[in-house]
């Protein structure tokens, strides 16, 4: 069965087709925020999250001819926000550990219980970790990619995503503890 999606901004998308500005300018308000944000966790940095954001609205418009509705225009404004932050720290030179040879047995996961901190300093601590932790946890957690997807965006194997987010999950909980912040369980 095909899953449809009933995208509530289609007629702007379709307005900015016909090269209506006040359109273009009408969705960048409605998701430049949220895009913002997306690619400040990526990238953890403010200018260069504002430079993707630019380039993805740019991008995004200048395609526009080739958004097919297969999703909403908004997941499909992520997708292009979340490569060109990838491609961002590539032009860093973000080096993620490769765990190629490690067997995936050998990495737990479902080592997940629920902790409880206060989102402030959640966000200060993950801002601290190397970009290969802080990337595969932003693009799992919050962006809700699985594994086999973030392989994919960032050219990386599955079972080195798995030991990123482990990495990282444990790499946070320490910074947390450094700061005096408890996990409950």
């Amino acid at each position: 069965m095909e899953t449809v999606y009933i995208d509530k901004h289609l007629a702007l998308v379709d307005a900015c087709r016909k090269g209506c500005r006040k359109s273009q300018f009408e969705l960048y308000k409605l998701y430049e925020r949220a895009m913002y944000n997306v690619a400040l966790r990526i990238v953890n940095h403010e200018g260069e999250a504002e430079d993707v954001l630019q380039e993805a609205f740019l991008d995004a418009f200048t395609r526009l001819k080739d958004f097919r509705s297969e999703t909403t225009f908004g997941l499909w404004l992520k997708q292009i926000v979340v490569n060109k932050s990838i491609n961002c720290l590539r032009k860093r030179r973000a080096e993620f550990v490769s765990l190629d040879g490690v067997e995936s047995e050998d990495i737990p996961v479902n080592d997940e219980k629920e902790i409880q901190w206060r989102i402030e300093e959640i966000k200060s601590a993950i801002k601290l970790l190397p970009d290969g932790y802080r990337v595969v946890l932003t693009l799992y957690l919050f962006e809700g990619y699985d594994h086999e997807e973030i392989s994919h965006i960032l050219k990386i194997s599955e079972v080195t995503s798995r030991s990123q987010l482990l990495r990282g999950k444990t790499k946070l909980k320490q910074l947390l503890a450094q700061k005096g912040v408890r996990d409950e369980y």
